[in-house]
């Protein structure tokens, strides 16, 4: 006969499992970052509270008297002398639609003259930073329609108020508190209250928005109680949209420079909840955020150029947040990277963030030269770190309908041999009509022919599927050898029943190789934009650059030729006016192409190989095969 369950028994295993509940909901309660009922019971009184205590500038001071510290405040004296001599800004819409460039400005003058004037105490900085608050205190508004503009301002008013708030006059606090609620804080409660626009979305807007109120109602939190009560609570519930896309290594699908964008407010937000309230309600624990600035680390090449997919250029990625994220996540490489990009021009908030990597330099962590990131579906190979020489080769899956979108499944940017020769032309003018719109897939920038990619049958309508989804489904690493492969079949559905494309590093070479499957012959092309001098001899097309050489061979299809063709759409495609084909640091950009005709299920495959091109080359395997 089993034996029964005495009531000590069960009494024993109901406990168990009443803890058990009470630790999952407390896990589960830190990780979606459920909030107090008080959520300003925590409130720090004292001002600053944004960013850095008193104490912590007084630390901040002391380690600015010597060394790379020193230095760096020198820099930053030297930009605020500079701003004593400039005019407020004004209120300017040079596009009839932006006030950004001017919000931006303004935070940057508060963050300098703000950190300078705590450091060095110069009542001039002090004067000057009152001027440009008092000049944007005085705007008729902050230009809510585009809500960046609004949050970015207040985040400066929040800054500035917080910061020198013992130095200003009750008058002149009562002039920027006005400002902070009145055209800031105040534009956003109907949009949280009906959960719209920014608050719901999943992109940049919703960190950059929901981080400029969260600064505007923390500074004024113990004098505007019921206003920080509300917004709080729902900024810290919206954000957690966006941040869930970071998982879960830390990539960004928007591209690199909407990454700097969506992470800087990202840090700035966390960062100021948890020097005003001592928590940051598990907003930094979310998947994937703590790897997030392995992706910029990743993303640039050698050429200190970055994969610019999506709207992004190919500029610097990896600001001053990444010495944030390097203390937070005990990751002194995030330092290390960020302190050479800024090297001897660092901004007001590297010295804030990195006070404590500027006393203790970080060395570098070595990680291995391939990364694939998974769910934006980014996958980065080199060939070494820290050679200026090394080949790079990246190149992308990930979400056609992601905010920022090309039809752009598949492209690739190429360095070899300190050049850049496969580039990305980046985002065209955003005030162009339709470009958010209806009209996006018009724009050659937009196309899949504007990139280096696959065109498959073309003709007038989107030459990838707006909405498709790529995914990597091979990825292997070894010493020497590195390669991907990504599902490219739902970009070409209505096109071809199969696509597939694989990109291998063997040493210094790169292979691309793509696989068409269609039931009757096709039409297509194979791209790559260049900045580079081409010559063309049948299935060898030879580039060169600065002096430097890569040459390109292609080993299928049988009998097709290398051919170079201007930055410009095909005679099928749309040719809105107005837009722009050309790179803006090239004057000349062309690509080289490779087309057939009609051919079934045609086999691409281009061997690309710094300097010049080995003696016949093998056909690689079909990529099934590849090992």
């Amino acid at each position: 006969m089993k034996p029964q369950p005495t009531m000590r028994t069960r009494h024993f295993f109901l406990g168990w499992a009443l803890l058990l509940l009470l630790v999952m909901h407390v896990s589960f309660s830190r990780a979606e970052g459920t909030l107090p009922a008080d959520i300003l019971a925590r409130l720090k009184p004292a001002h600053p509270r944004l960013l850095a205590s008193a104490a912590d500038f007084e630390q901040l001071k002391k380690q600015t008297s010597e060394g790379k510290a020193a230095q760096w405040l020198g820099h930053l004296k030297k930009e605020a002398g500079e701003l004593l001599k400039a005019e407020p800004s004004r209120y300017e819409i040079p596009d009839g639609k932006r006030l950004l460039a001017t919000s931006r400005r303004v935070l940057d003058r508060v963050l300098t003259l703000g950190l300078v004037f705590r450091l060095a105490g110069d009542t001039r900085h002090s004067e000057r930073l009152w001027l440009e608050l008092e000049a944007a205190a005085r705007f008729k508004d902050w230009n809510p329609s585009h809500f960046l503009d609004t949050a970015e301002m207040t985040a400066a008013f929040a800054i500035g108020y917080d910061w020198l708030f013992d130095t200003w006059t009750p008058e002149r606090r009562a002039v920027l508190r006005t400002a902070i609620v009145e055209l800031g804080l105040k534009q956003a409660l109907p949009l949280y209250r009906k959960q719209k626009g920014w608050t719901a979305a999943d992109h940049n807007w919703s960190q950059v928005c929901n981080g400029g109120m969260t600064l505007g109602a923390l500074a004024l939190a113990d004098e505007e109680q019921a206003l920080a009560a509300e917004i709080l609570p729902a900024a810290i519930a919206s954000v957690r949209r966006p941040m869930h896309e970071f998982a879960p290594d830390g990539a960004w699908g928007e591209g690199p420079s909407y990454w700097d964008y969506a992470v800087m407010y990202n840090v700035l937000m966390i960062a100021a909840l948890d020097s005003a309230l001592g928590t940051d309600f598990g907003l930094s624990e979310m998947e994937g955020f703590s790897k997030a600035a392995d992706f910029p680390i990743y993303v640039t090449g050698p050429t200190g150029r970055t994969f610019n997919y999506a709207d992004a250029g190919d500029g610097g990625c990896g600001g001053q947040h990444m010495l944030w994220l390097a203390s937070r996540f005990e990751r002194p490489d995030f330092a290390a990277f960020r302190i050479a990009r800024a090297g001897e021009r660092p901004t007001a908030l590297d010295l804030l963030y990195g006070r404590r990597w500027l006393m203790q330099p970080p060395g570098n962590r070595q990680q291995p030269p391939a990364k694939h990131f998974r769910s934006s579906e980014v996958v980065t190979l080199r060939s070494a770190w820290d050679d200026p020489q090394a080949t790079f080769v990246a190149f992308k899956g990930g979400n056609n309908a992601v905010n920022h979108s090309n039809l752009d499944l598949g492209t690739f940017v190429l360095e070899a041999a300190g050049e850049r020769w496969a580039f990305d032309l980046g985002a065209d003018d955003y005030n162009l009509p339709g470009y958010f719109g209806s009209k996006r897939w018009d724009y050659y920038r937009m196309r899949a022919e504007g990139h280096n990619t696959l065109v498959i049958a073309p003709d007038a309508r989107p030459d990838q599927a707006t909405k498709a989804k790529a995914s990597i489904e091979r990825f292997h690493e070894s010493p020497g050898r590195a390669f991907a492969i990504v599902n490219l079949s739902a970009a070409y559905a209505c096109r071809a029943s199969a696509v597939r494309r694989g990109i291998m590093l063997s040493g210094h070479d790169v292979i691309v190789q793509d696989e068409i499957e269609t039931d009757a012959p096709v039409e297509a092309w194979w791209f790559m934009h260049t900045g580079a001098e081409v010559k063309c001899d049948g299935a060898i097309a030879v580039m060169t650059q600065n002096g430097r050489q890569l040459t390109a061979t292609l080993l299928s299809p049988a009998g097709a030729v290398f051919e170079v063709m201007p930055a410009e759409p095909l005679a099928t495609s749309p040719h809105p006016e107005r837009q722009q084909v050309k790179h803006t640091s090239m004057r000349h950009p062309r690509k080289l192409a490779v087309h057939v005709g009609a051919l079934a299920s045609p086999r691409f495959t281009v061997l690309l190989s710094p300097g010049g091109s080995s003696a016949n080359p093998a056909l690689p395997p079909a990529l099934a095969e590849w090992r």
